[in-house]
């Protein structure tokens, strides 16, 4: 079967965007008799060979059990080089050695969920597009989350109840609040501490908007143990009050947050 690029392209981006984990199998280099030629390649996910294949028979069942032990073991995004004989690895007659290339994408981004388009949020979106993270964007106004571009990494959502969006998210999300004000936050701070533990929670203020809040917060019978534990003001101390950089401020704290929390599998960067 003739490898087909854009096939194999559209499977990919299609299990990407439904966060589905799967490992790309390719034929680097075959010696004597083998099934299949150099550069052919399976998509595997725990359901077994989904587009492509490295020669099917015994071959690739040893590819795909190699792939799916990779998915099940494996922690962060890896790669892994093998080299099989076929007649002693493999246990096939004829004669030759396979070399194949492991690539595993365990989709395990980096989540966000964003309440609020304005101009800050338009600042800190693109920034957030360009890391390994999975942006779900809420507003009420739909005009304004149409000013950024589309992204196979960010889901954008128009509804004029922003609280009812809370119990769609996925719970492990960093949690932004920056909507058009107080009246707009405090309910879905509020759905946010009584219904889920989130790793982070930031709303964007002042010193003085976030003692109104955790007043308002205190008279609906929220702990104290809740009402502390999100950020207000959200952002590390740096910069001016202008979007662009209130946008970097929050993403400082929030990168130096999920590096505490040790959200996703990478090196921090060392002085």
């Amino acid at each position: 079967m003739a490898f087909d690029v854009h096939r194999h392209w559209q499977t990919v981006s299609e299990l990407l965007r439904k966060n589905t984990p799967f490992a790309v199998v390719t034929m680097i280099d075959v010696r004597g008799s083998a099934p299949q030629i150099p550069g052919a390649k399976a998509v595997i996910t725990s359901d077994g060979v989904v587009d492509g294949t490295v020669g099917g028979g015994r071959v690739e069942a040893r590819a795909i059990t190699q792939a799916i032990d990779m998915l099940q073991t494996t922690d962060g995004c890896s790669c892994q080089f093998v080299t099989w004989n076929l007649q002693t690895d493999i246990g096939m007659t004829c004669g030759g050695e396979v070399k194949f290339f492991f690539e595993l994408y365990l989709c395990n981004d980096w989540k966000i969920s964003l309440f609020g388009a304005g101009h800050i949020a338009q600042a800190l979106v693109p920034i957030l597009l360009q890391m390994n993270c999975r942006v779900t964007w809420v507003d009420q106004r739909n005009d304004w989350l149409s000013k950024t571009e589309d992204h196979s990494k960010l889901t954008k959502i128009c509804n004029q109840n922003l609280q009812e969006e809370v119990k769609r998210m996925d719970p492990c999300s960093f949690f932004i609040l920056m909507t058009q004000g107080h009246a707009t936050d405090l309910p879905v701070l509020a759905e946010i501490l009584q219904t889920i533990h989130p790793p982070y929670v930031g709303v964007l203020g002042s010193l003085q908007k976030a003692k109104v809040l955790r007043r308002d917060l205190k008279q609906m019978s929220i702990s104290d143990e809740k009402i502390a534990s999100f950020f207000c003001p959200m952002g590390l101390p740096i910069g001016n009050n202008t979007p662009p950089e209130v946008a970097i401020s929050v993403l400082s704290q929030l990168i130096q947050e999920r590096d505490r929390l040790g959200i996703i599998e990478q090196r921090t960067k060392s002085f």
